[in-house]
């Protein structure tokens, strides 16, 4: 099975995600903050991250680069999603090491197939 991290501060929308993916057969852990999503990264094995912008304690962006800063973690694919949506966004994700951007909310549908393209589709 694919392990994902759902990295946010908003409970509702970690729950949510977790519902939608665990339904795709992922196995899904959560984290409210960006420096509980990098202790876990760190500590855990996983196939994916999905990442919120802004968050307390450090946002998406430090997150990102954290992760991609990190040689076991920098491999592993990472969709940012956030409210926040435009180029200058998507091109500050993209920079900071995501591998892909989605506005929210996101659709099953669309969070299923983002996530299976690239955290693997052997779900």
């Amino acid at each position: 099975m694919k392990r994902v991290l759902i990295v946010d501060d908003a409970v509702t929308v970690r729950s949510y995600h977790r519902q939608v993916l665990e339904a795709a057969g992922f196995v899904a852990d959560e984290a409210a903050n960006g420096m509980e999503g990098l202790e876990k990264a760190l500590s855990g094995r996983y196939d994916l991250f999905l990442i919120d912008v802004n968050m307390p304690r450090m946002d998406g962006y430090s997150l990102l680069t954290a992760l991609r800063q990190a040689a076991s973690l920098a491999g592993i694919p990472a969709i940012v999603i956030t409210t926040e949506s435009g180029p200058a966004q998507q091109a500050r994700a993209i920079a900071a090491g995501a591998n892909f951007m989605l506005t929210k909310p996101v659709t099953p549908e669309e969070l299923t197939l983002y996530a299976r393209m690239l955290g693997g589709a052997d779900v």
